[in-house]
Formats: C-alpha cells, sequence, structure tokens
C-alpha cells in the first residue's frame, strides 16, 4: 500500500531535522587530551568555558550557602590550597579555595578551579595532613576534569533526548519527566572518578610536603559519621563522594608508592598547628543566621520574626527561607527582595512571573507598610493559586509567596496569612543576642583514657563519643600527657 504524499513530506521533513540536529549534536563534541591520563576523551567543555561555567557556578554557590566570615581562616586555607595545586597536573588554572558557612561535613570542586571547604569539614578534620588529602581530592577531580565529564555527558543525554523527541511524537509526553531525571543522573562521581580523585589527591599532598597517609584517619572518621544534608540544603560528602571498596587501604598503599617514589623524608603532620588555626570555629547551625524556637523562626541579624506553621518543616538558607506543608501540597517561601517598594516589588513579580492579578491591596503587617497580591500563576502542570505578601522594614522589602492548587487555597490560606501577618521587628534581647556553639582547643594535663581526659576538661558524659569522634579518636583510646583535644563550647541566649 502507497503512502499519501502528505505522509511521506512528513517522513522526509523529520529526516531532515534528524540530519541537522546529528550535525549540531557532531559539531560541538570535541576530542581533548585528558591532563592527568594523556588519554583523549569526548569533551562539549573546552578550557576558556570550563572557567567561565565555574565562576558563574561560584556566585551562585556563594549566594546559596554562605562565606564563613574569618579572614584569617581563609586566608590560610587560600594558602595551603595554592601551595597543594602548584603540584597538580593542571598549576595554570587560577585555583579559588573558599569556606562555606554550612555546618555539614563536605568539600567539593567545580569546573575551572573553584574548590570550596565547609566549616563543618573543617571541625572534623584532625591534623594539616589531613586537610593537605582533602583539598588535594578536590584538585584531583578538577585536574581530571571530572566535573566537566560531568557536563559533557548531561550535554550529550540531553541532545540526544532532544533528538529523540523529534523523532517519536510518542516521546514527548515524557520529556520534562525524563529531562529531570537525566539531571539527576549526574549529581554524583562516579567510584572510578573517586578512586582517581583520591589518588591524585595523595600524590599533591605529597608533593606539597605532607603525609598523605592521613587522609585514610580522615576517611576513617567519615566512615564513623556518615555525614548527610543539612537544612542549608547542602548534601553531605557520601551524597556527592560515592565510598570506592577499599578505600582506607588504597589510600595508605598510594601514599607509600609515594613517599618512596619522591624519597621523602620528613612529611608534615602538623596536628597541633591545625587544631590552633581553628579555635574559635563555629560548630553545627550558627543561631545568629535564622533559627526556629517555640514555633517561630528569629533572625537576630535582621531583627525580624514570623511564626512557623505547626508540623511544617523549615528549610533555612542564606538565600531564602522554605517552609512546606505535612503532606507537600502547601509551601511558603521567604526571601529579602531588591525593590524600592512593596508596590514595585509586588508589580515586578506579577510581571515577571505573568500572573493573573485577583487582588492588589496595600495593606499594613504590624505597623510596617505592605502590599498583597493574590494571583493565579499558569504552567503545563497546572494553575497555581499564590498568595504573596510584600513588607518593608529597614529599608529592605522582605517578601512571602504561599503556594497550593487553586482547591487547596481556602485550607492553607488560614496559614499563608497566619505566618505572613506575623512578620515583626526582633526586639527581645534573649532572642537576638544569641551565640553559636564553637570548637575550643584545650590541653590535657596527664596523660589518660580519652573519656576520662573528655571528663576532665568538662565534656558530659552524653557527649563522650560525639567528642572522641569529633577528634578522630574512639573513647577507650590512650591520650599522652599535654595533648591538644577539640570540645565544643556550648552557645548562650542574650539576657533579657
Amino acid at each position: 500500500m502507497r503512502k499519501p504524499l502528505k505522509t511521506k513530506m512528513k517522513i522526509v521533513g523529520r529526516t531532515l531535522i534528524s540530519i541537522v540536529l546529528l550535525g549540531i549534536l557532531l559539531s560541538v563534541i570535541s576530542c581533548a587530551v585528558n591532563p592527568v591520563t594523556g588519554q583523549q576523551e569526548l569533551m562539549l567543555l573546552s578550557e576558556p568555558d570550563e572557567i567561565r561555567l565555574g565562576r558563574k557556578t561560584d556566585v551562585q554557590i556563594a549566594q546559596t550557602y554562605g562565606i564563613y566570615d574569618d579572614p584569617d581562616l581563609m586566608a590560610y586555607i587560600e594558602g595551603l590550597g595554592q601551595r597543594i595545586a602548584r603540584g597538580s597536573h593542571r598549576p595554570h588554572l587560577s585555583f579559588e579555595f573558599k569556606i562555606l558557612d554550612s555546618p555539614v561535613v563536605n568539600a567539593f570542586a567545580v569546573p575551572g578551579g573553584y574548590i570550596y571547604v565547609s566549616r563543618g569539614i573543617l571541625s572534623y578534620l584532625n591534623s594539616e595532613a589531613e586537610l593537605a588529602g582533602v583539598i588535594g581530592h578536590e584538585i584531583g577531580h578538577v585536574a581530571a576534569r571530572h566535573s566537566a565529564q560531568q557536563y559533557s555527558r548531561a550535554q550529550l543525554a540531553q541532545l540526544g533526548l532532544g533528538l529523540g523527541i523529534v523523532l517519536s511524537e510518542d516521546f514527548r509526553q515524557y520529556a520534562g519527566l525524563a529531562q529531570f531525571g537525566v539531571g539527576m543522573m549526574f549529581l554524583r562521581f562516579s567510584r572510578d572518578n573517586e578512586r582517581q580523585a583520591d589518588d591524585l589527591g595523595v600524590e599533591y599532598a605529597t608533593k606539597a610536603g605532607f603525609d598523605a597517609s592521613q587522609m585514610a584517619a580522615f576517611f576513617s572518621t567519615l566512615e564513623r559519621l556518615h555525614p548527610s544534608s543539612d537544612q542549608s540544603g547542602l548534601p553531605g560528602w557520601f551524597s556527592t563522594h560515592p565510598n570506592p571498596p577499599d578505600r582506607i587501604r588504597a589510600v595508605q598503599r598510594k601514599s607509600r608508592e609515594w613517599t618512596r617514589r619522591l624519597g621523602a623524608r620528613e612529611l608534615q603532620v602538623n596536628r597541633n598547628a591545625y587544631l590552633r588555626r581553628i579555635e574559635g570555629l563555629v560548630f553545627g547551625e550558627d543561631p545568629r543566621q535564622g533559627y526556629v524556637a517555640d514555633q517561630v523562626f528569629y533572625h537576630p541579624g535582621l531583627r525580624f520574626q514570623f511564626p512557623v506553621p505547626s508540623d511544617w518543616k523549615l528549610n533555612n538558607t542564606p538565600a531564602q527561607v522554605q517552609m512546606v506543608s505535612r503532606r507537600k501540597d502547601a509551601a511558603i517561601l521567604f526571601s529579602v527582595g531588591k525593590a524600592s517598594s512593596p508596590g514595585a516589588a509586588a508589580r515586578e513579580f506579577v510581571a515577571r512571573a505573568d500572573a493573573s492579578v485577583i487582588r492588589f491591596d496595600a495593606i499594613r503587617v504590624n505597623d510596617l507598610p505592605a502590599q498583597q497580591v493574590i494571583s493565579d500563576i499558569s504552567s503545563q502542570q497546572g494553575t497555581t493559586r499564590v498568595m504573596s505578601w510584600f513588607i518593608s522594614k529597614d529599608e529592605r522589602v522582605f517578601v512571602f509567596h504561599g503556594f497550593t492548587s487553586q482547591a487547596m487555597f481556602e485550607r492553607y490560606g488560614s496559614a499563608f496569612r497566619a505566618t505572613m501577618g506575623g512578620f515583626a521587628t526582633l526586639t527581645d534581647p534573649k532572642r537576638i543576642n544569641v551565640r553559636p556553639d564553637r570548637i575550643r582547643i584545650r590541653a590535657t594535663g596527664s596523660a589518660g583514657i580519652l573519656k576520662e581526659v573528655l571528663r576532665s576538661l568538662g565534656v558530659p558524659d552524653n557527649k563522650l563519643k560525639e567528642m572522641a569522634l569529633l577528634n578522630g579518636r574512639d573513647v577507650g583510646d590512650w591520650i599522652a600527657a599535654h595533648s591538644l583535644l577539640k570540645v565544643v563550647e556550648k552557645g548562650r541566649e542574650g539576657q533579657s
């Protein structure tokens, strides 16, 4: 049976489109020599593109997670990082090293030479050699272009997906879901990448004069701690660094190999020097960046407070406070806007979101001028009803958006109004003058079992295991006299 002309033209059109897309696909693929292996590999990202991507990502990371405010510690990390980077396979890159203001135990790198360590990971490291191994590991990811490889694989998958959408009408309906899945697939490095980064971390740390075998001690601490994400949304170590089998023995073996190869004799550990560097480091969540007490969110720095709906989960990041209902069918987002007035912020939101306005009212919230907008926002997933309040305080505009479906708006409207209407200036000194927990370095007196030594330093029994882990030890370990140990000094509330 002969196909009608219209059908033939349709097939020809699809074929031409496929050929064009295939040509685009092939044109963007280039072969590059991997700086570490010397082998050619498919790479969509040139080195200048990699640097530009890293620079752009760096801005987003700083905005999302915040940079720890300690110039001396930052300069120390930068200096140590540059020392290690000089021995890498890509010493010409303009590496940058930064401390994220997050209690999560993690370190990571983005393309172009941007390396991040959290204050959380600094808390659990116990020597300069351990820190050198971790930084060397992250430099290894950059040197071997692991992030650039991930980016290239993701882009190839997206291009292939686009080709599939053109070729198959039936596939189009699944495009959104498939693209989401592609993004999720490349969040983690492979175990092969991790092994290579471990090997490179050992190499770079040893070349910089450090005892790289100490990196194995930190991995042992990580396995006992098994760090996960915190409220800021930053993933823990094992979320981004899958653990290769036999990792600790492999690091020890590589360390011996590089020590022999370099003829190194006096490799540095520098335990005490490192511990003195982190004296006073904030430990755990920092209440000065916002905290919840008695179902109220307080922000001492910006001097505001608002109630949190009962049974809702709150996630506090430097950029935004997110509150999600127990059924996950409603959310409230809170942030600080940049507009000159509540009205200007409201109009900008309506235009940017292409919102269909239902109400647009000037109101007051606890004596503060504000603008309320109730609107519908349409998308491929349906229509969302949004209650937005823009509140002026201290020459800033504070923004609430309450989201839910049209059908559920009546149910959640009262919760939206209670939270937004409860926004007020924070004046209670007890809630303002809060202090975070901090790491303190204490010298032991006589030798003894760790748990007894920690008790002598004022550590309560229910914190002994936690403090032993913080020091990379077990409670039954023997501690020499005049050793330095980490303890946590509890923060305090201000006086009312």
